[in-house]
């Protein structure tokens, strides 16, 4: 039997441009000669293997690399895919120091490629997409966790309004906007009945719990929407900043940790997982050992172990709405990954695992 290609396999690398996201590249390298200073053609076009929601470009001239994010075409989910958002975040940070690659330019004419776009610099470095860092020893492993966890800590603590975000988001209420973001977006998307994700659009409402702050939330951060130092254990780029916005940091950082409890096997939406492995063995800190580190960071006395069942069953929900989004995509013929059928089968599997910590939070089975 042929083993099924891991996943850094899969997702490594530029491949040729598929059919249906191909643009004129000449439109475009004109268009760049021109408002880009120092850009220098001949242009030649890579499209990344990963990446799901926003089709990204890797743009190759003699003299430098960059790298292309642009809206998918097609009919689109409302607010979805807002690039301009991300060359916005990413350019405030990239002046802070935050590691973020350098921005280049913002094109808002959709003429040139078909649908908006942003180029940023091309950061080389390493992409890792397996969470258990199977190639690496327990020391190194230990320090990437590490650096993952002081890097969105670091994220947490910048002043948005110093840096000119303070009308990024609406600061307060991130957990009940959210909710009504995704809600609405899963239904648009719906293409079938679950009885769980029903539920969950009417519990979590009422269930948010006391005390949320404001930040920068990231809101997909996770070790493969990164790219690490080619041989240090630092992260030098934060990548795929497309549903940032300004929202409590506890949401953000259960988000992350869903890591730790997405279920191994497939069956998480394509995001890999540390569940059942054995992580004091592989140098992998603990969940709890993780969050401790996280909340020294960040000056927390921890994180309520009442409201860690609402905060997963909030994120469940939450992906399972965006992978629902995935499965509109699918329907509709707009998906940019060839595995968007994979992850629209999670959809139920998560709605019920989330639905399964709403009850361990208090809702009515």
């Amino acid at each position: 039997m042929t083993q099924a290609p891991s996943r850094q396999e899969q997702f490594s690398g530029t491949k040729d441009v598929t059919e249906r996201l191909r643009f004129d590249e000449k439109r475009l390298e004109t268009w760049l000669t021109e408002h880009v200073k120092g850009f220098e053609g001949p242009l030649t076009v890579r499209q990344f293997k990963g990446g799901q929601s926003n089709p990204t470009y890797q743009l190759v001239t003699p003299k430098r690399k960059y790298v292309l994010r642009r809206k998918p075409p097609g009919t689109l989910l409302p607010s979805a895919h807002a690039v301009d958002r991300e060359y916005r975040v990413i350019a405030a940070l990239h002046k802070t120091g935050y590691p973020v690659p350098e921005p280049v330019i913002l094109c808002t004419d959709e003429s040139v490629t078909g649908t908006m776009f942003y180029v940023m610099s091309m950061v080389e470095g390493r992409v890792l997409w397996e969470p258990a860092l199977p190639t690496m020893d327990r020391k190194e492993r230990a320090a990437i966790y590490d650096a993952m966890n002081e890097t969105l800590a670091r994220l947490h603590q910048i002043d948005y309004e110093a840096i000119g975000l303070g009308d990024y988001g609406k600061p307060g209420n991130y957990f009940s906007r959210q909710i009504s973001r995704w809600g609405k977006q899963y239904v648009a998307s719906e293409t079938r009945k679950i009885a769980s994700m029903d539920k969950l659009l009417a519990w979590l409402p009422n269930n948010i719990p006391p005390g949320e702050r404001n930040a920068i939330v990231h809101g997909d951060y996770r070790l493969d929407n990164m790219i690490l130092h080619p041989t240090e254990a630092r992260v030098i780029a934060v990548l795929d900043w497309e549903i940032s916005t300004i929202g409590d940091p506890l949401g953000d950082f259960t988000y992350h940790l869903m890591q730790w409890r997405m279920p191994p096997g497939g069956t998480g939406g394509g995001t890999g997982s540390l569940a059942g492995l054995d992580l004091p063995s592989l140098g992998i800190p603990t969940e709890a050992e993780y969050i401790a580190k996280y909340c020294a960071r960040t000056g927390r006395s921890g994180i309520p172990s009442e409201h860690m069942d609402f905060y997963m069953a909030y994120n469940f929900f939450r992906i399972a709405a965006i992978l629902q989004g995935i499965a509109g995509r699918v329907r509709d013929g707009t998906a940019s990954n060839a595995h968007a059928q994979q992850m629209a089968e999670s959809v139920e599997p998560l709605g019920n695992l989330a639905w399964s910590f709403a009850v361990r939070a208090g809702a009515q089975p």
